[in-house]
């Protein structure tokens, strides 16, 4: 028999069981992960109002849109709302029991209250439009949407229900910090101001102004992501109950709609569409597709070629069915996706032609380029004319 060698402990058995780092584990990686993205967000947040551009121009486009529609709707106003309507304000005070709406219109069956209330929409449009005092006509812009739907609710229809959306979400932004009175306002104070110091705040006074700040802020960017929300919604919900019609697997949906008499502002134009039957099928297929994949293009450059094919869409929808209002409420409401840069770019673009046209001198004395667009502000240190402040903002 031979000599029996002593075995010898293997290296995995030798070395000792060292236990795993927590951050080189998954769990660990994945806790890192969570926290990273939840710094990122609670810093999206607070660090600075996103969209003050875009936000302007949800005010300003449905200010003005509604502005329109009661100026349209002038000759009518005593049919649609007022003490003629068959739908009297005893009746709306029973829908209102029963819905919870309420509207400033049916406090009063004085035709005299109910011209007042009028031209206060009016002005209140008009004055939600300029921007000023933004904080509250934004407040009193949303009353006025909200007594005139609620006032005859079954005279409205998918443009007024986003427009009443739209008119309460823009109460929770800051919409009146660009293009507005309030903005001129506040860059003119900033000028007199120069370069005096400012005085010396007491650290409770820091602290309640900065928590002020910072709570307008989140209030701002809040409303911004609701409104991104609510279109996102509006555009899958869209296609994806499309998607179960059979007209439109089919591709003839758009023919039944362009031949609905209740939808031909124009009969023989929508007659000469509809004598191509293959691009009506194929734009109804694009606006399927589109709709259906709005919500996940949003975070890539794929997003401004769905925009540019959603806006002809809606130009098509007020043009070939008497629809204006659902489709200028939908392509204000598209302007949100748009970047800062792009608004911040239209001033620049519009100077940079009227000089090549002729149309308008450059000022002697004053810098061409960005210097009248306002900073956007740092993360860290915003910048106090970016901040989304409680007045005028």
């Amino acid at each position: 028999m031979g000599i029996e060698q002593p075995s010898r402990p293997s290296s995995a058995a030798a070395a000792p069981q060292r236990p795993q780092s927590p951050g080189t584990s998954l769990v660990g990686v994945a806790r890192q992960w969570l926290l990273g993205r939840v710094s990122a967000l609670w810093a999206l947040l607070t660090g600075r109002p996103v969209s003050l551009y875009a936000a302007s121009v949800l005010r300003i486009g449905y200010g003005l849109l509604y502005l329109v529609f009661l100026l349209r709707e002038f000759p009518h106003r005593g049919e649609i709302w007022g003490p003629e309507s068959p739908w009297t304000p005893a009746l709306a005070a029973q829908l209102f029991e029963q819905t919870g709406w309420n509207s400033v219109l049916v406090l009063s069956d004085s035709p005299a209250y109910f011209e007042f209330c009028y031209a206060m929409a009016v002005v209140t449009s008009v004055l939600f439009i300029l921007g000023w005092r933004t904080r509250v006509m934004s407040v009193l812009f949303a009353v006025v949407v909200i007594s005139f739907h609620a006032r005859s609710i079954f005279m409205t229809d998918g443009g007024d229900n986003l427009v009443l959306l739209m008119a309460m979400y823009l109460v929770l932004t800051a919409c009146g910090r660009r293009w507005s009175l309030d903005a001129r306002r506040d860059r003119l104070k900033s000028a007199r101001a120069g370069d005096v110091p400012e005085p010396v705040r007491g650290l409770y006074a820091q602290e309640l102004r900065h928590a002020r700040v910072t709570l307008t802020t989140v209030v701002h960017n809040c409303g911004v992501f609701v409104i991104a929300a609510q279109v996102c919604f509006l555009y899958g919900s869209a296609g994806l109950y499309k998607v179960q019609g059979s007209t439109w697997g089919g591709g003839t949906a758009l023919h039944y709609a362009l031949n609905l008499e209740l939808f031909q502002p124009w009969p023989a134009l929508s007659h000469l569409v509809d004598d191509f039957p293959m691009v009506i099928a194929i734009t109804g297929y694009v606006t399927v597709l589109v709709q259906v994949a709005f919500p996940f293009v949003l975070f890539g450059r794929l997003k401004y070629p769905v925009l540019a094919v959603l806006l002809g869409m809606h130009i098509g929808i007020a043009v070939l069915m008497g629809l204006p209002l659902f489709s200028g409420a939908m392509i204000i409401a598209d302007a949100v996706f748009l970047p800062d840069r792009f608004y911040a770019f239209l001033p620049r673009l519009w100077r940079r032609a009227a000089r090549r046209t002729g149309m308008r001198q450059a000022a002697p004395g004053r810098a061409t380029g960005s210097g009248s667009v306002p900073a956007q502000g740092r993360p860290e240190l915003p910048a106090p004319q970016d901040q989304a402040v409680p007045s005028g903002g």
